[in-house]
């Protein structure tokens, strides 16, 4: 084993995981130490992360990663998912549990901020895209509601921050992170203050912007006491999974023709840019300008990704099947392509209880024809998501003004090998796929980048095209795609998202 390990704890909306990476002969070894489930806890009504429990599972993993790497570990880094925060109140008190961004409570928020602040206005300061999950709109939800909490709060740490406090005692916020809230003004690289003063919410609960790599700080006594993770020091990766992720696409720094989709719950499809692209047309696409690693901008698009299968083989599961992933790839294969088409980004499928139901609704309601068995549901399901592949890949071309060859896809969705070949068909471009764990992949090295164990970002991309096998797509039958993509545009068209 090489002299220098670093863990990453990888936290996504439905599972995390530890992972210990460790650089030798120019390539990385990837050891997964932890793994533990995660998702929302309701309560009255209200959907919760459960922050004790996924406290309690970082500890656990570290304490695994110690008792397997004890003190070659270097550092350790942390991120999970975006727009979620946790607030501090006096003497560092925590106030409340936070919420999860499927929590209903942000409805019509969108609507409320407009009334006060025009919506070009908004993408003027911030760049970002409008989602009701939003931080913005969270602590705004929280305003109308008269929350105590809103009135409490001295600081306001997004979800990493959070873990990262509670590490080290240094309260700070990564960019990438912050770069999610719809408060950040991604071309004066500072918080957009005036827009939260203009909407009336509180501006001295943010806190200093630090940049992945910054060096945190060692751990507090008790946990190097209990995870004998002697002389680790916490150090920032891309806090933002997505971010991560990106840090993790094998590209050749030679290669300028690439896009990337990180591929999960949700998928995460854009390009890698210096500056961001603030203008009448990436506010008409409803495109992102979130922070990268590197100071780079992440120009991108949210797309629902797997949410949709998730939710499908829950509510199967719970009636009585026990289906896993290759199950399910059975019954898609089992059923004919380009049937029936969604918008995997329509609201009734943000939090649905029945999610197959909620699939056949939506196609009956737009005149589609309607999945009747499950892998029916499940191809309709997959090829809409490709399709909106190809959508958003039409728009990236527009924005950055150049044709894109190869689409990157990074992260656990790359195992679903039917929707990526559907991306290469549906795109009409050849695809790579992988590394899977991308996310955990760029964590580790962000922090091999800050110990000086890689020299760049660049030469940290080389290291993980060398590490890790990449499985190609190219185009088949594009034909029958090219077909059928009028009648994906009509089912869009038909619910007004972009």
């Amino acid at each position: 084993m090489a002299d220098k390990a670093f863990l990453a704890i990888d936290m996504g909306a439905s599972s995390g995981r530890h992972v210990v990476g460790s650089l030798g002969g120019g390539r990385l070894r990837l050891e997964e130490v932890y793994r533990f489930p995660n998702g929302p806890v309701e309560v009255l009504g209200s959907l919760y992360w459960d922050l004790l429990a996924q406290w309690t599972h970082i500890r656990n993993g570290m304490h695994a990663a110690g008792a397997r790497f004890g003190s070659a570990v270097a550092s350790l880094g942390i991120d999970t998912w975006g727009v979620d925060f946790g607030l501090l109140g006096r003497n560092d008190e925590l106030l409340g549990n936070p919420y999860h961004y499927r929590d209903r409570r942000t409805d019509r928020m969108m609507e409320l901020a407009f009334r006060t602040v025009p919506r070009e206005e908004i993408f003027r300061q911030t760049g970002l895209q409008f989602m009701q999950l939003n931080t913005l709109y969270q602590l705004l939800a929280m305003k109308e509601s008269r929350s105590p909490l809103l009135d409490l709060a001295e600081r306001l740490l997004m979800m990493p921050d959070l873990f990262n406090w509670m590490l080290t005692g240094e309260k700070v916020n990564e960019f990438t992170d912050a770069t999610t809230t719809q408060f950040y003004n991604p071309r004066e690289r500072r918080w957009a203050v005036e827009l939260l003063t203009q909407l009336g919410l509180p501006t001295q609960i943010l806190g200093e912007i630090v940049p992945p790599g910054t060096v945190l700080g060692p751990l507090r006594e008790n946990l190097v006491a209990e995870s004998g993770l002697a002389g680790a020091k916490v150090v920032l990766p891309g806090s933002h999974d997505t971010a991560s992720a990106v840090m993790a696409v094998p590209a050749s720094g030679k290669e300028s023709d690439w896009c990337y989709i990180s591929l999960g719950t949700w998928a995460l499809m854009g390009v890698e840019v210096s500056e961001p692209i603030i203008n009448d047309r990436s506010l008409a696409l409803n495109f992102t300008n979130e922070g990268g690693v590197g100071g780079t901008i992440r120009l991108l698009k949210n797309i629902t990704g797997l949410w949709l299968v998730q939710e499908c083989r829950r509510v199967w599961n719970q009636g009585g099947k026990s289906w896993d992933w290759d199950d399910l790839n059975a019954l898609t294969e089992r059923s004919p392509s380009l049937a029936a088409f969604v918008n995997p980004d329509a609201g009734e499928f943000l939090a649905p209880t029945d999610m197959p139901a909620a699939i056949r609704a939506f196609v009956e309601r737009t005149g589609g024809q309607v999945p009747t068995s499950e892998g029916e549901v499940l191809r309709c399901a997959l090829d809409s998501i490709a399709m909106k592949f190809r959508h958003v890949l039409g728009m990236c071309e527009s924005l950055v003004g150049r044709r894109l060859e190869t689409i990157h896809i990074v992260g656990g969705g790359t195992k679903n090998r039917i929707l990526c070949q559907a991306a290469a068909d549906a795109c009409g471009r050849r695809v790579l796929a992988g590394p899977v764990e991308a996310t955990a992949i760029g964590n580790i090295m962000m922090q091999a980048v800050a110990a000086g164990e890689v020299a760049d970002i660049a030469q940290a991309r080389d290291v993980i095209r060398e590490s890790f096998p990449l499985e190609e797509y190219l185009p088949r039958e594009t034909a029958a795609w090219d077909d059928a993509y009028p009648r994906f545009l009509e089912v869009l068209e038909s619910t007004s998202i972009a």
